[in-house]
Parts: structure tokens; sequence; C-alpha cells
């Protein structure tokens, strides 16, 4: 299916066949594509053509995709799909740490790339569409989530997420101490339908609690997530 308006992807990737490979199929997609082949060309393309998603590749000459990554969204936030070729935890809490909102690990379906990247975009659009809403401000303890200014802050402090992070901390909090399965999160938080992506809600509920505590997401082993009002 056809954008009905072009929306426009960087593709960054060392690898010429890969790159041009995910090129070609988004283009087929419909989108207006871009590609750079190393970190510094990437951030020139970020701030030159503002695109609406970056698909970025961990390991970049120059500097990495971490760093590139940083960069950018410093810059001007946008919706970032990592490529790493390692399936390490710890690298991918490194991209989410820095602003990337989802991964995927080589080697990848292209129709996986396509979803991912509609995905994002839909997400995005959502995100738009509820800041033009009345502000609602979900409240779980000291933590606050404010869905108009896509703000979180704990007690006094302020908390800066990236956009995944910040909807799925606001689906937690709009139904507190409720336990909310992996698929169900997948499914409202990163619109996908099926069950594929339990390792990536996993991911970013680590890196979630690195900002706003540990001990408020709580584990239900083998079923999901519920976030609680801490002390």
């Amino acid at each position: 299916m056809q954008e009905a308006v072009p929306r426009r992807v960087l593709v960054v990737e060392d690898e010429p066949v890969i790159n041009d490979a995910v090129a070609e199929r988004l283009r087929a997609e419909g989108f207006l594509v871009d590609q750079a082949y190393d970190g510094p060309g990437a951030v020139a393309k970020a701030t030159e053509l503002e695109p609406d998603v970056v698909v970025l590749d961990v390991m970049l000459p120059g500097y990495d995709g971490h760093e590139v990554c940083r960069r950018i969204q410093a810059t001007r936030p946008v919706p970032v799909l990592m490529l790493t070729a390692r399936d390490d935890e710890a690298d991918v809490l490194v991209g989410l740490a820095v602003g990337a909102d989802d991964y995927l690990t080589k080697p990848f379906r292209m129709r996986e790339v396509v979803a991912r990247v509609r995905a994002l975009l839909r997400r995005v659009d959502r995100a738009a569409e509820l800041a033009a809403r009345p502000t609602a401000r979900l409240v779980v303890g000291d933590l606050v989530v404010d869905t108009g200014t896509r703000r979180v802050t704990v007690g006094d402090t302020e908390v800066r997420l990236t956009p995944t992070e910040f909807d799925l901390l606001a689906r937690l909090a709009a139904a507190p101490g409720e336990v909310l399965t992996r698929e169900h999160l997948l499914a409202e938080v990163w619109d996908w339908p099926d069950a594929s992506g339990t390792r990536t809600v996993d991911s970013h509920v680590r890196a979630l609690r690195a900002k706003v505590g540990a001990h408020r997401v709580r584990t239900v082993h083998g079923v999901g997530y519920a976030l609680e009002a801490g002390s």
C-alpha cells in the first residue's frame, strides 16, 4: 500500500549492498529515501533533509550509530530504527539510551524493516493527535505523566524519555497496578499485532526503569509488567 503523503526515510548503513537493498524496498513501498554510508554523512543529511524516520546501523565509519543518534536527536527529535549485528542486550540498551525508538538484529527480513518503519510513523502521528487534545495528567505516586506536553516528572525532577519510552510509560500509568502482557503492550504501544517482538518490550522496560526507578515497574514473570506507585 502506497503512502498517501510520501514520508522521507534516511537509511544509514556502511555496507552498500545492505544499504541499497533497504532503500530499494522502502522506495518500492512508496517512501522517499535518502542514503548515507558513514557517521558524519548521516548527521549532515539528517540536518539538511529532516527525515521522518532514520534507519541507522550501529557499526559505522567516522563515528558509530550511537553517536549519530545522539547528535541528530539533540538537534531535532526523530524516530530511529537501529540495526545491530549483535544480539547483545548491552548494545541495545545503549542505543535506547541515546534516543533510538526501536531496533532490529541482523540478519533481518526486508518486510520487517518496512513494518517497523510504518509502525514508527503511526506512533508519531498518534502522538501528534494526542498532543492536540486536552491535556491529561496520569499520576501514580510521585510520578506524573502529562500526555498533552509529553512530559514526565518524578517528584520535582523532569525525566527525559524517548517517544517509545513515553508511550510505554503512559500506557502503564493509565492502568496502575494492572498487569499488562507483553503482547498487549506490543499491540498498543508498538502497533504490532503479533508477539514476535516480546524481547523489544523487555529491553524498553529495562531502559525505562533506569530513568524512572526500577522499583516502579513490576515484572510478573511469564506474563508482563505493571506500574506501581513505588515508595
